[in-house]
C-alpha cells in the first residue's frame, strides 16, 4: 500500500501547526513591548531567544536522528511549541518571557530535522518538489499565525493568544498512529545505503558554507520585514488591526505559493539559477513595497513574501544533496542554524530603529538580498540536483 501521499500531507500539516506558533510571535511583539515597556532592541531579543534556541539545538537533533530515527520528535515538537505559546501571555516578568520563548524554540528544534528527513525519504525523486509540499505547511503556519494572534489578542487581550495551543495539540495527536509508518519509510531509505550523489560540487564545505550564508541573509530579510511591518503601521494596528493582520497574512501566506512554485521551477531550471534569480528579484520588489500606498501595498507584500520564500525548500535539498547520508543534520543546519540567525538580524535592526527610527531600519533590510545574491553567484558549477539531473 502506498501511503506516501498521506504521510507527506500529515508531515506538512504538522509543519503548519508548529510554525503557526513561530508566525504568531512577530505579531505579538507590539503587545509584549507595551506590556513590559521594552525598547525596540529589547523587543528584538524575544525573537532572538526563540530563533537562537532552535538554531543551536536543531543541528544536534539532526545529528541524533541521522544515527537513529526518532519520529516521536514530530508530535513532541508540535506539543512543546503549543505549550510554549499558551504560557507566553502568562509571563509574570520579562526574564520569564524569555525563558518561555526559549522553551517554545525547543519544540521547533525537535520537529524540523526529523520532518525534513522523513520527507526526503518519502519523496526521493523530484525531491525539491516533495520538499516544497512539506515546506508549504510551514509557510501557511507562518501566514495564519500572525492574523490569528492579532484576532485573538484584539478581542480577548494578550491571554487570548493561549488558544493557539489547540492546533498544535491536534497535530500531535494525529501523528501518533502514523509513527510506525514514518519509521518504516525512514528505515527503508536508510537500508538502501545509497552512496553520495555526484552533483558536480567538488568543494562541499565551501558550497554548504555559501548556502548557509545565503539562507542567513534570506532569513534576516523575511523575519525583519515580518517583525517590523506591525511597527511600520503602528497607527493602523491601534485603529484598524485587521489592516495589519491582512498585510501580514498576505506577506507570509504568499510564501506558500512561492514555495509550491519554487520547487518545481528549481527542478526544471536548476537550483543555483533559481536561488540567484529569486534574490535579485527581491531588491526592486522590497523597494516598491516600502514606497507603495493604497491597494498596491497588499499586492507588493504578497509578491515580496512569495519571492523570499520560493527557495526555502531548494536550499534544504541542496544541502541534503551535498551530504545525502546526513540529511537530518544538513537540514537542521540550514533550517535551524542559518534560519535561526534571523533573530540576530531583528535585534540589530532594533538598535537601528531605537537610534534612527523604524523606517530607517526597514529600508536597511533591502541591502540583505543584494549580499545574498553575491554569495549565490559564487556557488560552484555544475550543480546536479540529485535524481534526476536538473542543472
Amino acid at each position: 500500500m502506498n501511503n506516501g501521499p498521506l504521510l507527506l500531507f500529515l508531515l506538512s500539516l504538522g509543519h503548519l501547526c508548529t510554525d503557526l506558533v513561530q508566525g504568531a510571535l512577530p505579531a505579538l511583539l507590539p503587545y509584549l513591548k507595551d506590556r513590559f515597556s521594552l525598547s525596540y532592541a529589547a523587543t528584538g531579543t524575544i525573537l532572538l531567544a526563540a530563533q537562537l534556541t532552535s538554531s543551536v539545538i536543531q543541528p544536534l537533533f539532526g545529528y541524533v536522528t541521522d544515527r537513529r530515527p526518532f519520529p516521536i520528535l514530530l508530535p513532541l515538537g508540535c506539543l512543546v511549541s503549543g505549550i510554549g505559546i499558551a504560557l507566553l501571555p502568562l509571563s509574570p516578568s520579562f526574564p520569564w518571557l524569555i525563558t518561555i520563548v526559549t522553551f517554545l524554540g525547543i519544540g521547533t528544534a525537535a520537529f524540523h530535522p526529523e520532518g525534513f528527513k522523513a520527507t526526503a525519504c518519502i519523496t526521493s525523486v523530484k525531491r525539491a518538489t516533495g520538499m516544497s509540499f512539506f515546506s508549504v505547511g510551514g509557510n501557511l503556519g507562518f501566514a495564519i499565525g500572525a492574523p490569528a494572534a492579532i484576532f485573538l489578542v484584539s478581542r480577548w487581550g494578550l491571554p487570548g493568544a493561549s488558544a493557539l495551543i489547540v492546533p498544535a495539540a491536534i497535530a500531535a495527536a494525529l501523528f501518533l498512529p502514523a509513527l510506525p509508518h514514518i519509521r518504516k519509510r525512514i528505515t527503508e531509505a536508510s537500508a538502501r545505503a545509497y552512496s553520495p550523489v555526484d552533483n558536480g560540487v567538488r568543494r562541499p564545505m565551501y558550497a554548504v558554507s555559501l548556502i548557509v550564508l545565503i539562507v542567513v541573509f534570506r532569513s534576516w530579510t523575511q523575519l525583519g520585514l515580518a517583525a517590523y511591518i506591525p511597527f511600520l503601521y503602528r497607527e493602523e494596528l491601534t485603529r484598524n488591526p485587521d489592516f495589519v493582520a491582512t498585510l501580514l497574512f498576505l506577506f507570509l501566506g504568499a510564501g506558500a505559493v512561492g514555495t509550491l512554485a519554487g520547487g518545481p521551477i528549481a527542478d526544471r531550471i536548476g537550483h543555483r539559477k533559481m536561488l540567484f534569480l529569486s534574490l535579485v528579484l527581491q531588491v526592486p520588489l522590497i523597494f516598491l513595497f516600502l514606497s507603495a500606498t493604497g491597494w498596491a501595498v497588499f499586492v507588493l507584500a504578497a509578491a515580496v513574501g512569495a519571492t523570499i520564500v520560493s527557495t526555502f525548500s531548494v536550499t534544504i535539498v541542496m544541502a541534503q544533496e551535498i551530504f545525502p547520508l546526513r540529511m537530518a543534520t544538513a537540514s537542521g543546519t540550514i533550517a535551524g542554524f542559518a534560519i535561526g540567525t534571523g533573530g540576530i538580524g531583528v535585534t540589530l535592526l532594533g538598535l537601528v530603529a531605537d537610534r534612527y527610527g523604524v523606517p530607517a531600519a526597514v529600508h536597511l533590510i533591502n541591502l540583505l538580498p543584494i549580499i545574498g545574491a553575491l554569495f549565490a553567484a559564487m556557488l560552484p558549477l555544475p550543480w546536479q540536483a540529485g535524481l534526476p539531473r536538473t542543472a
